[in-house]
């Protein structure tokens, strides 16, 4: 299925929440370190509830070890600066969703990645900056399951 992805993480609550979401789905969760908590935080167990054990999540030291092990085909890094919404492609099973760090995004450098296929954005009123980190990943994940049909589900 899909696989979610975020590079270097500060909240445990959203990605607690990430963890709920891929449980929920079937997709795969990818964090990229260095990560703002540590993955035993309560704050992180509370927020995914029972679905640890459901959910897969792989944590990577940096950026080349997760192109290294995931060697994506197709990677989408959402930014509030793209021009393209998130429901302009077609999303295939492998697609890496990647996401940046709650306070500030993915950095200029982590979008001009040559394994960066397009930069995207989710749509959102004019004068707001983002969406909760989790939020915007459930939008994302789910825009792309629905196009598969929501394969898998019940």
């Amino acid at each position: 299925m899909f696989r979610l992805m975020f590079f270097q993480p500060r909240i445990p609550q959203n990605t607690g929440n990430a963890i709920r979401l891929v449980a929920g789905t079937g997709c795969e969760l990818h964090l990229v370190g260095p990560l703002g908590f540590d993955m035993s935080e309560p704050k992180l167990k509370r927020a995914g509830l029972d679905y640890h054990d459901l959910a897969s999540v792989t944590v990577h030291e940096n950026l080349p070890a997760a192109w290294e092990a995931l060697a994506p085909e197709r990677v989408f890094a959402y930014t509030a600066h793209a021009s393209k919404f998130h429901a302009d492609v077609s999303y295939l099973p492998g697609d890496v969703l990647l996401f940046g760090p709650e306070p500030t995004g993915l950095p200029e450098e982590v979008l001009g990645d040559p394994l960066v296929t397009e930069q995207l954005r989710i749509p959102m009123i004019e004068g707001r900056r983002s969406l909760n980190l989790a939020n915007a990943a459930a939008v994302v994940m789910y825009e792309a399951w629905r196009q598969h049909g929501f394969a898998g589900s019940v």
